[in-house]
């Protein structure tokens, strides 16, 4: 089976790929700059998802019998101040992608990965959030998942490209950044290393969110192509919801030394919705799929993936290792 997985040079993209090769696929990734370290196998062709002439020619080339659509601009923040661009790489990527596909004649399986920020604030009373729930995004990234959701129903409504919309919600993992347990592990591990001072400085604490390894979603995203009904759209995240004070109580049992921890109103976004949670029952019942990693397992290779590379560091002096979103 041939795979090409767009936004391979992402966080998931490295995860995805190898997943594919194991289950026996010849891997095709496609992304902007060179793939992250998780990308150990298969081929990769650099590729801006805006430009349709050679997003084309590499499906054309390729033939894929499945898509994983992962590119995008996935930063809330960040659309905030550049809502232009990521509705560019998100909207018009994805149209992009099915314009190619028509155009083709090709029909593969393609998985677009969406988002629970389509969602935007839930009240308490309708968490965990089902699929059919109104769509109400607080920022520009969310209007552009939306879209993108929208895009791929109706792209399979009347051109019959078979499109399985995920909705993801908060997944992390070893390399993941620009996230809070990134962060706070990030900063767990500096202090642990003497490079900062033993003081965690935190924005909203009581926020909370149902967490996924990113490990235990390739394994949802890989069953969704072979189980779900093309068309329809399914939410995909954690069993638990945990607040930031949650997480950071778990990351002060993992780490070697101790810290203290500091609100700082001036890290509390206006953007962030209370609590972040999704029902998946409509995903498990077609799938058979359950996440099967642990918090604890997350947050300790997490750990361990900052100590590996700001240990050098540390030894040098040079400072913290700079925390850039990889998109």
């Amino acid at each position: 089976m041939k795979v090409l997985i767009t936004g391979a040079a992402g966080f998931i993209g490295g995860y995805l790929a190898n997943h594919c090769v194991e289950a026996g696929c010849s891997v095709t990734g496609m992304g902007l700059g060179e793939p992250g370290e998780a990308w150990t196998a298969g081929s990769f062709e650099p590729c801006d998802i805006r430009d349709a002439a050679r997003l084309s020619e590499i499906i054309s080339r390729v033939r894929p019998d499945r898509i994983f659509h992962l590119a995008a601009q996935s930063y809330p923040t960040v659309s905030l101040d550049q809502p232009r661009e990521t509705i560019d790489i998100n909207v018009g990527g994805t149209v992009n992608l099915f314009e190619c596909l028509r155009t083709l004649g090709i029909k593969p399986v393609v998985v677009v990965a969406c988002s629970s920020a389509e969602y935007g604030p839930v009240a308490s009373q309708d968490l965990p959030v089902r699929e059919s729930h109104p769509l109400r995004p607080l920022h520009p990234y969310g209007v552009s998942k939306v879209a993108q959701d929208l895009l791929a129903a109706q792209y399979f409504a009347n051109y019959s490209i078979p499109a399985i919309r995920i909705r993801i919600f908060n997944t992390t993992g070893p390399g993941k950044i620009g996230d809070v347990c990134a962060d706070l592990t990030r900063r767990a591990v500096e202090i642990e290393l003497g490079m900062s001072p033993p003081v965690l400085r935190v924005g909203n604490m009581k926020s909370r969110r149902a967490l996924i390894d990113v490990r235990d979603m390739v394994r949802a995203l890989w069953r969704s192509a072979d189980c779900c009904k093309a068309g329809e759209v399914y939410n995909v995240g954690g069993d638990q919801i945990y607040s930031v004070q949650e997480l950071i109580e778990a990351i002060q049992e993992l780490v070697k030394a101790p810290f203290s921890v500091k609100q700082d109103s001036s890290l509390i976004r206006d953007c962030d919705e209370a609590t972040i949670a999704g029902d998946t029952v409509k995903f498990r019942a077609c799938s058979g799929w359950t996440p099967n990693i642990a918090l604890a397992t997350t947050l300790r290779d997490m750990l361990d993936w900052w100590r590996s590379r700001l240990a050098s560091v540390s030894v040098s002096g040079g400072g913290s290792v700079a925390a850039t979103p990889t998109v």
